[in-house]
């Protein structure tokens, strides 16, 4: 389990297993998802976790690793810590004090292993006997080892600045920290570099970076937003519109005096959401890919494979609208060379560690959106299906006073007009659901303010005009309003949780030029 689940969700575990129960439970059901390679894979990736320079990399014991960071557990721990700590970032596992009684035990703990075992140091026949199942054996008076019983992230990468130091945490480093110690104990003692600057950008469009490319397509879904809400306010129809349906705006209302403004919440609430992608991009492209980290690239990545795709809901519904085709041609080149594979190169800085209270409370908030963009990705499948099938749910009928067969009665192209808004809006969610749930998984730092920035500034875009709107026309069902209610709710508690920690104070020295 992540550091978000892990610290938030232990009280309650420990109160209904018992908390030694709880803490195996945890380190067992990692070893029993790790051992396999999909799993491990899974894990890895799933908590954002990346391969380590290779400034870090060394030896143990004579035996090379990845990483000079490690864990040193009992024999009673090794077959669970094994297969378990590999994903998380660990580079090597010491199992000690190990003695004659633990050789079947060590011996099963490291079949199959997926990471260096060493043992520490034991009498010669035990030695003797493990030699063939272990990659090596370590011994208390080793300068080179140092063993770690303070969770302290700076404690340990400054130990890790030395060449040739390996850092081995003790078992209470982990229940005190959480399994992402590992991960954040890497990224501090990664050496970086000055960020981009915009000057460095330069004219030429083929050498562009990345995160330049990326930046305009999160400029442009803002542009697009704007534009589509200001097509709202004012028309609402534009000349293809009309020409698909065949009636203007004054006999659409006069047909249902409830028809023009139901339409216009539904693009109007389409419309923030392009504006929250747009800020979401925004902030990934800035704060995100252009300072090096690889899980901005993928969050970007995964987010567009959502949202590009859904413009061939034309295919089910048979209406294109000429300017979303427009738009959505433009912007795709750019991002596919926003998220083209280029070599990165570590230019973040760090926020020394705060108060471990700040950091729980900033572990609740993260878990929160991590909900809340949960909750808006099935919200935006399940609009998405609505609108390529029944195109209304009950509420809607309710507030427009009519029935499907009614407005098809009225202008057979009319369901399909409407479905349209409808799937295309249920496409943008779950693309800034993408977004929003991998940006608070794999985002979430002290200092790293643009986090909260983005994750505001998209909570606003993409709240705001849908209450507001509905407001104005009165459809204030709180059935149909409840999700957007409780999406404020935990989006504004989440952030205010997580506040003083994203937005710490980062020093001088450590700020990007």
């Amino acid at each position: 389990m992540p550091d978000w689940t892990y610290h938030p969700l232990r009280g309650a575990a420990a109160a209904v297993l018992g908390l030694r129960r709880s803490r195996r439970t945890a380190l067992r059901l990692l070893a029993s998802v790790g051992a396999r390679p999909a799993g491990a894979r899974l894990i890895a990736r799933g908590f954002g976790h990346r391969h380590p320079p290779e400034l870090l990399a060394g030896e143990v014991a004579g035996v090379p690793v990845a990483v000079r960071l490690g864990i040193s557990v009992p024999p009673s721990l090794a077959h669970d810590t094994i297969r378990a700590l590999a994903p998380l970032g660990a580079g090597v596992v010491e199992v000690a004090p190990v003695s004659a009684a633990d050789v079947q035990a060590v011996r099963e703990a490291a079949a199959g292993r997926a990471i260096p075992v060493v043992v520490g140091a034991c009498d010669p026949e035990v030695e003797a006997a493990l030699k063939p199942h272990v990659d090596g054996f370590t011994n208390d008076d080793d300068p080179r080892i140092v063993r770690v019983s303070d969770p302290s992230v700076t404690a340990a990468a400054t130990a890790l600045e030395e060449p040739g130091t390996v850092v081995l945490a003790r078992p209470q480093v982990l229940v005190a920290a959480g399994p992402g110690w590992f991960a954040r104990v890497t990224e501090a003692a990664t050496p970086t570099a000055p960020a981009p600057a915009l000057r460095d950008v330069g004219r030429a469009p083929r050498r562009w970076p990345a995160w330049w490319w990326a930046l305009l397509v999160g400029l442009g879904m803002t542009v697009a937003g704007l534009s589509a809400a200001a097509i709202t306010l004012g028309p609402v129809l534009l000349w293809y519109d009309r020409n698909y349906l065949g009636m203007t705006l004054h006999e659409l209302h006069a047909a249902n005096h409830h028809l023009v403004h139901f339409l216009q919440h539904d693009r109007i609430t389409m419309a923030g959401t392009m504006v929250a992608i747009g800020a979401l991009y925004t902030g990934l492209a800035v704060g995100g890919i252009r300072r090096g980290w690889p899980w901005a690239r993928e969050a970007f990545l995964l987010s567009g494979a959502i949202g590009f795709p859904t413009l061939f809901y034309f295919l089910a519904i048979g209406f294109v609208e000429p300017l979303h085709t427009a738009a959505a041609l433009v912007l795709f080149p750019m991002f596919v060379m926003g998220v083209r594979r280029v070599p990165h190169r570590a230019r973040w800085r760090l926020a020394p560690e705060g108060s471990e209270p700040e950091r729980r409370r900033a572990l609740v908030g993260q878990l929160l959106m991590i909900l809340m963009g949960a909750g808006l990705f099935v919200g935006g499948a399940v609009i998405s299906v609505v609108g390529l099938t029944d195109v209304f749910v009950p509420t809607d009928l309710t507030f427009l006073g009519a029935d499907a067969r009614t407005l098809e009665a009225v202008n057979p192209r009319l369901v399909p007009f409407i479905a349209h808004d409808r799937a295309g809006f249920g496409g943008a969610l779950m693309s800034a659901a993408v977004a929003i749930v991998l940006l608070s998984m794999w985002g979430w730092r002290r200092g790293e303010a643009w986090v909260f920035w983005t994750l505001a500034a998209a909570a606003a875009a993409g709240f705001l005009p849908a209450v507001v709107v509905h407001g104005s026309i009165h459809y204030t069902d709180l059935i149909h309003l409840a999700p957007v209610y409780f999406g404020i709710i935990l989006t504004g508690t989440g952030l205010l949780l997580a506040r003083p920690y994203l937005c710490a104070k980062t020093p001088p020295g450590s700020s990007d030029s």
